[in-house]
C-alpha cells in the first residue's frame, strides 16, 4: 500500500478554501500527542477536570472520567498508534465459534436459496415500508430470524487457509458478538420455555436452561403472543487479540452491526424489533447465564493464560415480534391496541433475583486460546459502562412512508443480505449517480425519507434503537455524478444541527448541493479533491479514497454527560446500525462498502474545526466498487468444510 506523508515537501496539498489541511491536521496531532503522553499506567479515577461532567452522583462522574480517559487513551495518531500488540500470535488466535460443550444441541432449519427464504419473493427495498404480512412464530421462522442476521454467508480459502464469513459484519471478521434465544415454547426446539445460545457454524440451538413457567409469562406479559427476545454478548478477547487496547470499540461496532442485521432480518418476516433497554447490565448477565466473571489477578499484564479474558459480557436484549403500528398516514397516533409496556417490571426483576441468580445451566464454554494477552484498560471500560437497571416503557412506533425505490437493482431481501460483504479493496474509477448517492442518504435518516425533523429513531434498522439519533456523517465526495467533490455534512438529528454549524469551521460554506431532497439535511461545507485526505485520515488506506465516497460518523458525545456513562458504548452501537444500513445500501445498488475502525481521531476533528470533545469521530466507512482478488476462492457456508 502506498502511504501519504503528511508533509508539503512529499505529497501535493489539498487546499480548501485557503486551509492547508495537511500541515494543521499534522500540528494537530502533535498537539494533541503532547497534551496526551503515553503512559502504562490507567487511573480509574482518572482526572479530568476541565471536562468533568455534572452528574447525579459521584460514582457516574468517576465512571465518565474513566470512560473519556478511555476514549483519549485509545485515539491513534500519525506519530503513535493506540496501544495494541505488536505483531499476531497467531498460534493464539481466538476460536472464532463459542460453544457450549455438553448442552444439548437443536439443528435449525437452512435456506440455501431465495427459494427456500420465508422472504425470497420480496424485494430489498420492501422491508423498509412496513407493509409486510407477518410470518407466526414457529422453528422455521426462528431459523430464518438467526439465519438472516447471524448465521454464515460463505467460505474463503486461499492456500492452506480457510475462513468463514458472516451475514453481520464484524471488525477483522473476529466476530466478538454472541447471539442468545429467550423463548416460550416452540414446536420443534422445546415443549417448555427456553434460553438457548446460538452457534452460526452449525446452524443450531444450544439449550442452556428451561426457563420456569411463571418466569416466562411474566417476561412475556404485555407483548404479542409470538414474541422472542434476542440477547447479545461480547467476547472482548477476540478483538483485542488483533487490536489491544482500541478493542473494546470495535466490539460496541460489532453489538451495533448484529442490531442492525436484527432489525433488517425481523422487518422481512413481517415482524418488529426494539432494543428493551431498561435492562441493566448484572441482570443480563443472569439472564443470559454469563454471570460469575472472575477477576485477573492484579498485575498480570503480561502474555500467559487467563481464561477470564474469554468470558462473556452482556450487552443488551431485543424484543422481536409480529409488526403492531401501521405505516403513518394522515396522524402517527398509534391505537390503544398498540405495544405500551414496562421493562422489565419489578415482578419480573424479583424473578431473576430468585430463580435466575440460582439456575443450573447446561454446557461449559470451549477454550478459546491457549495464551492471552491482558489489556486492562478494556476491563475498566467495560466496568465503567455498564448499564444500572431502570425499567423504561416500551412504546410501538409508527412505520414512515418510503419514496424513491427506483436506484435499486432487482435483487430480493435474501439476496442482499446473505451476498453482502465487506471489500478489501475498491476501483478508484468507479462512479456513483446522485440519485443513488441521494437515495442511500435518506435510508440512514432515523425518521423516515419524508420527515421535516430528524431524530427519532423510527426508520428501520435505526427504530430498534430507544434514544434518538446521536450520530451524524462527515462525507468526503470523491466521485458521484453531478456533485463537486468536497466535504459535505449530513445531519441527522434536527436538535444538533445549530451547534454543529457553531462548532465547525467558521468560514464553512454549508450550501445545499444540487436537486438535494428537502428532507436531507445534507450541506457542502468545501469543495475541493478529497480523496488523499481521505486516506490520510483513516490510518493511510487507500480504500478510503478510492471509494466513490467516504466518511465519518460524529457522535455527539457529551450525551454522556446528560445520560450516563452507559451510554459510550451505545454511540458505538448507533455507528454500528449505521454501518451496517450503508452496507446493505451499497450491495442493494450494485457496489460494496467496508467499515474502517483505524482513524487519526483528533485530525479527523481538526479537519473539521472541532474542538473540545462535545462531537467526536467514532467510525469510519467507505462506498465504491469491490476489486475481487482472484488468489480467493468462495465456498459455500453450509455445510462447513471440515
Amino acid at each position: 500500500m502506498k502511504h501519504f506523508r503528511l508533509s508539503a515537501g512529499r505529497c501535493s496539498t489539498l487546499q480548501i478554501r485557503t486551509f492547508d489541511w495537511t500541515k494543521q491536521a499534522k500540528r494537530s496531532a502533535s498537539d494533541a500527542l503532547m497534551a496526551t503522553p503515553l503512559t502504562s499506567s490507567f487511573s480509574l479515577h482518572a482526572s479530568m477536570s476541565a471536562s468533568s461532567p455534572t452528574t447525579s452522583t459521584t460514582a457516574d462522574s468517576v465512571h465518565i472520567d474513566t470512560l473519556i480517559s478511555y476514549h483519549d487513551r485509545t485515539k491513534h495518531f500519525f506519530n503513535r498508534y493506540a496501544d495494541g500488540p505488536h505483531g499476531l500470535d497467531w498460534a493464539n488466535q481466538p476460536d472464532p465459534f463459542r460453544r457450549y460443550v455438553g448442552s444439548p444441541v437443536v439443528p435449525l432449519d437452512h435456506f440455501p436459496s431465495p427459494t427456500t427464504s420465508l422472504f425470497n419473493n420480496y424485494p430489498y427495498a420492501h422491508a423498509f415500508s412496513g407493509c409486510l404480512d407477518a410470518v407466526s412464530l414457529s422453528k422455521a421462522t426462528l431459523s430464518q430470524l438467526l439465519h438472516h442476521s447471524f448465521a454464515l454467508s460463505a467460505w474463503k480459502t486461499s492456500g492452506f487457509s480457510t475462513w468463514a464469513l458472516r451475514i453481520n459484519p464484524s471488525s477483522g471478521n473476529l466476530h466478538p458478538t454472541e447471539a442468545y434465544v429467550v423463548s416460550g415454547a416452540i414446536e420443534g426446539i422445546s415443549e417448555v420455555p427456553f434460553v438457548a445460545h446460538y452457534a452460526p457454524k452449525q446452524h443450531s440451538l444450544e439449550i442452556r436452561c428451561e426457563l420456569p413457567s411463571d418466569f416466562w409469562m411474566e417476561m412475556s406479559r404485555g407483548f404479542p403472543e409470538d414474541v422472542l427476545f434476542l440477547g447479545l454478548t461480547s467476547i472482548h478477547w477476540r478483538e483485542a487479540w488483533k487490536y489491544g487496547e482500541r478493542a473494546f470499540r470495535y466490539c460496541n461496532h460489532d453489538v451495533g452491526h448484529a442490531l442492525g442485521a436484527i432489525s433488517v432480518a425481523v422487518a422481512g418476516m413481517g415482524w418488529d424489533s426494539f432494543l428493551l433497554d431498561g435492562w441493566g447490565s448484572e441482570d443480563l448477565d443472569y439472564l443470559l447465564g454469563v454471570h460469575g466473571r472472575k477477576s485477573i489477578p492484579p498485575g498480570s499484564g503480561k502474555k500467559g493464560s487467563y481464561p477470564e479474558l474469554e468470558q462473556e459480557h452482556a450487552d443488551c436484549l431485543v424484543a422481536c415480534f409480529p409488526r403492531l403500528s401501521n405505516v403513518m398516514k394522515s396522524s402517527d397516533r398509534l391505537s390503544k391496541d398498540d405495544l405500551n409496556v414496562v421493562v422489565p417490571s419489578k415482578v419480573l426483576l424479583q424473578l431473576v433475583s430468585e430463580k435466575m441468580r440460582h439456575m443450573i445451566w447446561n454446557g461449559k464454554p470451549n477454550r478459546l486460546s491457549k495464551d492471552h494477552m491482558w489489556w486492562q484498560v478494556i476491563d475498566k471500560a467495560a466496568e465503567a459502562s455498564k448499564k444500572p437497571t431502570t425499567p423504561a416503557q416500551v412504546v410501538a412506533k409508527p412505520w414512515p412512508l418510503q419514496t424513491g425505490m427506483d436506484v435499486y437493482k432487482p435483487y430480493t431481501l435474501w439476496q442482499v443480505v446473505t451476498k453482502r460483504r465487506s471489500a478489501v479493496n475498491m476501483n478508484p474509477n468507479q462512479t456513483l449517480s446522485f440519485d443513488a448517492f441521494y437515495q442511500m442518504l435518506l435510508k440512514t435518516l432515523p425518521s423516515g425519507p419524508n420527515a421535516e425533523i430528524q431524530g427519532s429513531n423510527i426508520q428501520v434498522p435505526f427504530r430498534i434503537l430507544p434514544w434518538n439519533a446521536e450520530v451524524h456523517m462527515a462525507i468526503f465526495v470523491h466521485r458521484v455524478i453531478g456533485l463537486p467533490k468536497g466535504l459535505y455534512m449530513l445531519i441527522r438529528n434536527s436538535e444538533h444541527e445549530e451547534r454543529l454549524r457553531k462548532s465547525l469551521r467558521e468560514d464553512f460554506v454549508w450550501e445545499r448541493p444540487p436537486k438535494c431532497p428537502e428532507s436531507l439535511h445534507l450541506y457542502r461545507l468545501a469543495e475541493g479533491d478529497c480523496e488523499r485526505v481521505a486516506m490520510q485520515v483513516s490510518c493511510f488506506q487507500e480504500i478510503a479514497g478510492y471509494g466513490c465516497f467516504s466518511l465519518g460518523m460524529i457522535a455527539h458525545f457529551d450525551t454522556i454527560k446528560g445520560k450516563g456513562a452507559w451510554m459510550y458504548p451505545r454511540l458505538f452501537w448507533e455507528s454500528g446500525v449505521l454501518g451496517q444500513l450503508l452496507y446493505l445500501e451499497a450491495h442493494a445498488v450494485g457496489i460494496s462498502a467496508t467499515g474502517i475502525g483505524c482513524y487519526f481521531d483528533d485530525t479527523v476533528h481538526e479537519i473539521l474545526g472541532l474542538k473540545g470533545r462535545e462531537f467526536q469521530s467514532l467510525y469510519h466507512f467507505t462506498v465504491g466498487s469491490a476489486v475481487e482478488d482472484k488468489r480467493i476462492t468462495g465456498l459455500p457456508p453450509y455445510p462447513p468444510p471440515e
